[in-house]
């Protein structure tokens, strides 16, 4: 999970900007009638996002009793994430916040949509809220969906909350049978307090990433091959090691916690693959 800065927009602005563009009368002064619930509504989201406790916060099936979770739904569809309208710009300025477009979710893919932390249907309050918005993947988005932790160590992480990595957590190992399969898991640091330890685990597991990682190690192993192979003729074995070693060292520089440094690390530790593993890569 990469962390993002905090969108620089606030609740009560963007509603107000999503409000201005509704035509019909009677819907815009029932929204209207609820700026100070979506106001009050994101300091207590705020409040408890840094206090890893968004858990808490209640479900609704409507705002204040006068605006249903359809009604903003609507108003999401209709307005901010809309081509050609102005709030669009809120929403495609927080979509472009992470590097290179990658998903902070799963630091893979590539970022297509925005997700609700809090499920807009559950927490219509916060629909439009840029704080609940998280750039993040398609896929990423599906896996998630209207999921509610039911305490707080259900919770998955939140880029703009949380920071796992100062810390190397994502590790690696290789299955020494047959044609290597690299497999990953998430050790988060024994110093971590065991909510952030528990947190992470949370959110490797139900956004997959154990499975996603592996499918690309597979990928990188494939494309390998006949670089491991000439370097194995010209300096044995023990060139195969330092080879790995390096690309390791170089991908963990770039980020603490990618799939590239932990697949790298792996191989060079394991003496079986660098002495012939590689060589059952499967072309």
């Amino acid at each position: 999970m990469r962390s993002l800065a905090k969108p620089e927009y606030d609740g009560r602005s963007t509603f107000e900007l999503c409000v201005e563009s509704i035509r019909d009368d009677d819907f815009r002064e029932k929204l209207e009638s609820v700026v100070d619930d979506i106001e009050a509504a994101e300091t207590t989201y705020t409040q408890n996002g840094k206090g890893e406790q968004l858990f808490t916060i209640a479900e609704a099936d409507s705002i204040g009793g006068k605006v249903t979770s359809a009604e903003m739904g609507t108003l999401y569809k209709g307005t901010f994430s809309r081509q050609d309208t102005a709030p669009r710009a809120i929403y495609d300025e927080i979509k472009a916040a992470p590097t290179n477009s990658i998903c902070p979710l799963c630091g893979h893919r590539v970022v297509t949509t925005l997700d609700h932390y809090l499920a807009k249907s559950r927490h219509p309050a916060l629909a439009i809220t840029p704080v609940n918005l998280v750039p993040a993947c398609s896929d990423c988005n599906k896996l998630k969906l209207n999921r509610q932790p039911a305490q707080a160590s259900d919770q998955t992480l939140h880029p703009y909350f949380d920071n796992v990595d100062d810390e190397v957590w994502l590790v690696a190992g290789v299955k020494e049978i047959g044609p290597p399969v690299v497999e990953f898991e998430a050790a988060p640091p024994l110093a971590w307090p065991e909510l952030k330890r528990s947190r992470l685990r949370t959110h490797f597991r139900i956004f997959q990433l154990a499975e996603l990682y592996s499918i690309q190690a597979a990928v990188e192993l494939v494309n390998m091959r006949d670089n491991l192979e000439m370097i194995a003729e010209r300096t044995g074995t023990a060139g195969v090691q330092k080879h790995l070693e390096e690309q390791a060292g170089s991908r963990r520089k770039a980020a603490h916690n990618s799939w590239q440094s932990a697949t790298y690390e792996a191989l060079a530790k394991s003496d079986w693959f660098c002495t012939n593993g590689f060589t059952l890569i499967p072309r």
